[in-house]
């Protein structure tokens, strides 16, 4: 008999020639309510925030990085990830894979994490996941004049430093990306 998991209970195939079964099996397979129109909408937001974070084209797998960077392709993910432990990267988690940004990679330097990046991972430590750091360095920021923090982080990393910090700001007045704080105008003369 074939059979499959759904939750704690494992169903065998044998079970849907029976009308009885067949509707206890539908009840554990359909969720208990239907969801809220807002948890739909949420989730639609997600989805699409993380496909763009995945066709940017910015990341790169464990091996993808062992290439660029010379590693033994033994065991490709084994730099990356200690990278990621001592936070001088982050990475996404998709479909049982990391993914590493390529823009936190120095080309100049074999592929090595850029040192504003883990600046950047400690500023966002306790607010920000991996993929809302993602979200964060894809954004096109009003902060940075319009550019995307990813696009100045090798270039101008002290402007995406304070990027990261006023983020954290909103976060912490509970303004999220909701509302942008308002910025201090230099002093104006009138005549």
């Amino acid at each position: 008999m074939v059979a499959f998991t759904s939750g704690n209970r494992r169903v065998g195939l044998a079970v849907l020639n029976q009308p009885f079964q067949r509707v206890e099996l539908a009840q554990v397979l359909v969720p208990h309510a239907p969801p809220s129109p807002r948890l739909l909408k949420e989730a639609a937001m997600l989805v699409r925030a993380r496909r763009a974070v995945l066709e940017s084209g910015d990341w790169l797998s464990a091996a993808d990085i062992a290439q660029l960077a010379g590693f033994s392709t033994r065991n490709p993910s084994a730099q990356p990830n200690k990278w990621k432990k001592q936070g001088l990267i982050f990475a996404i988690h998709h479909n049982g894979v990391d993914y590493f940004p390529g823009y936190g990679l120095d080309s100049h330097a074999n592929f090595r994490p850029l040192k504003a990046l883990s600046d950047i991972i400690k500023v966002f430590a306790g607010h920000k996941d991996g993929w809302g750091m993602a979200y964060w360095f894809l954004g096109v920021s009003s902060f940075l004049g319009g550019k995307r923090p990813q696009d100045l982080l090798a270039s101008n990393p002290e402007r995406v430093m304070a990027a990261a910090q006023d983020e954290i700001q909103e976060i912490a007045h509970g303004l999220g990306r909701v509302m942008p704080r308002p910025r201090r105008l230099p002093n104006c003369t009138s005549r």
